[in-house]
């Protein structure tokens, strides 16, 4: 069987009423703007924007952050063509499976995994410091860790993923109105954070607003730590000025993950033709207006040069500088508040993609099961759950930020090619959205991710590739000899083989 074989927009429709292997569609637009909002209003907003500044971009930051956007936002809409088409659980995954083919579909899948994985845990155990923080400021000496039998555990992970794991078992709906409360929160918080700062800005520290071209820091040549395009090129690793810019954008895109996982949901949506586009833009538009007022703010309060001198450079770093201690406190709540929905978000997003990868065969089918009053897929939630909960509890999770980035990055690469693929294949499909002045659009989404890919760190890459080595060990092991598209076409053949050798009366 070919290692291109696609799934049908009808297959796949058609599993999605499948009995025992179906989600019941509760959500509006409403809830898919607060999903974007509160996966995207996490730490990110806190802290990334700072080290960006200061590392890399100088005032520019804000330049990234509008780059980083308008990425995301060519990406989201090749998403939302996609989604308003073949509104199904699993994504990027899903998309690839009806256009490129099941190899391709593995892959992709296979990243998105890696994704949500990675972030999720990466979440869940700065929650559990960003606690610790908390309780300092109400001067109760807790500490983030424990120690289990000579094993430092991460306490505050496991209670957090535990928490919003049992909600998505019960439902959807239910932990979808459990974030809005918490996103509305936090992005007061983060609007109160604008405009007290906005008092403290000098305009002077804007200047110059691309600051000129430095040699990177002693150490930052190390062929591990400078960006791919760096190895490639020979070009010798610089701070600031264009490129500075550049790879500031790379590194404050990952203030913009998730809103692919939103997309994980559409077979949860009422309405998806007409809702998914409308509460995934939403959601986007409102992040990036909260992150360029965050970034100008940052950059005006204090000189980038303070940021750089800073090796754990955040929002808080600004107010310090110029004696807002008492907000610096407003923002370590705002900061956990912010983590706490978003790792909501990751865990029902990795679930959606292994409950699509799982019921199309290339996992365990007996995984996508789901409770016949619910309809939520609780093995598999409780599942990545556990390992989520485990990763973070247990590990050193901060090597693998990056892997968020390329993850996510890979997958609008994918699904950037594979809405210009559809167009062409199946133009009769009804499309709630269609992405304008197609292929040209698609094909500069997909170019600018590859090249925010290219400046992300070599060791990144490598550690990529690991986990692509991997995922493949495992699709030709057991997903395409299980794959139900594979299954299908080998019982058709195998009865019109019947068919003609049987001796005819």
């Amino acid at each position: 069987m070919s290692l291109w074989r696609t799934k049908s927009i009808e297959d796949s429709l058609s599993d999605s009423h499948e009995s025992g292997h179906s989600l019941k569609r509760t959500l509006g637009v409403w809830d898919l703007m607060v999903m974007g909002v509160a996966v995207a209003v996490g730490a990110g907003i806190f802290s990334v924007g700072a080290k960006a500044a200061g590392s890399y971009a100088g005032p520019s930051v804000t330049l990234a952050f509008v780059l980083a956007a308008v990425t995301c936002a060519l990406a989201i809409m090749c998403y939302a063509e996609f989604a308003s088409t073949v509104p199904i659980a699993g994504s990027a995954y899903t998309f690839t499976y009806a256009t490129l083919g099941e190899l391709l579909a593995w892959i992709i899948g296979w990243d998105l995994i890696l994704e949500m994985l990675t972030a999720g845990a990466v979440i869940a155990k700065y929650w559990g410091i960003y606690l610790s923080d908390v309780f300092a400021l109400w001067n109760w000496d807790i500490p983030s860790t424990i120690n289990i039998l000579g094993v430092e555990v991460s306490w505050g992970a496991f209670i957090i993923v535990a928490i919003f794991t049992t909600l998505l078992v019960i439902g959807t709906k239910l932990s979808s109105r459990v974030a809005a409360v918490f996103t509305v929160i936090k992005v007061f918080i983060v609007l109160f954070v604008i405009v007290v700062g906005a008092f403290f800005i000098n305009p002077a520290n804007y200047t110059p607003f691309i600051p000129p071209a430095v040699p990177a820091a002693e150490g930052a040549s190390d062929v591990w730590t400078q960006s791919l395009f760096s190895f490639i090129t020979g070009a010798a690793p610089a701070q600031y000025g264009v490129f500075g810019l550049l790879a500031g954008a790379s590194l404050v895109f990952f203030a913009f993950i998730g809103f692919d996982v939103v997309a994980t949901s559409a077979e949860e949506v009422k309405d998806p033709q007409r809702t998914l586009p409308r509460g995934i833009f939403a959601g986007l538009a409102i992040v990036t207006l909260l992150y360029i007022g965050v970034s100008l703010v940052l950059t005006g309060m204090v000189s980038y040069k303070v940021l750089a001198a800073d090796p754990n450079a955040s929002l808080a770093t600004a107010f310090v500088a110029v004696g807002a201690t008492w907000a610096a406190q407003v923002i370590s709540v705002g900061i956990l508040i912010g983590l706490t929905t978003v790792i909501m978000v990751l865990l029902l997003g990795l679930s959606r993609v292994v409950f699509a990868m799982s019921r199309d065969g290339l996992l365990p089918r007996s995984l996508s099961v789901t409770s016949d009053k619910r309809h939520t897929p609780a093995r598999i939630q409780i599942i990545v759950g556990v390992l989520v909960a485990l990763i973070a509890g247990l590990t050193d999770v901060g090597v693998l930020e990056e892997m968020i980035n390329i993850g996510t990055l890979s997958a609008f690469v994918l699904v950037s090619i594979a809405v210009i693929v559809l167009r062409k294949k199946r133009p009769d499909l009804k499309r709630g959205f269609r992405v304008p002045f197609s292929p040209y659009l698609p094909i500069l989404s997909a170019v600018l991710c590859l090249w925010l890919m290219l400046n992300l760190t070599t060791l990144t890459w490598v550690r990529f590739l690991v986990w692509l080595v991997l995922g493949l060990i495992i699709y030709f092991g057991y997903a395409r000899g299980h794959a139900v598209v594979g299954l299908k076409a080998k019982a058709e053949f195998d009865e019109t083989v019947r068919e003609n050798t049987e001796p005819r009366e």
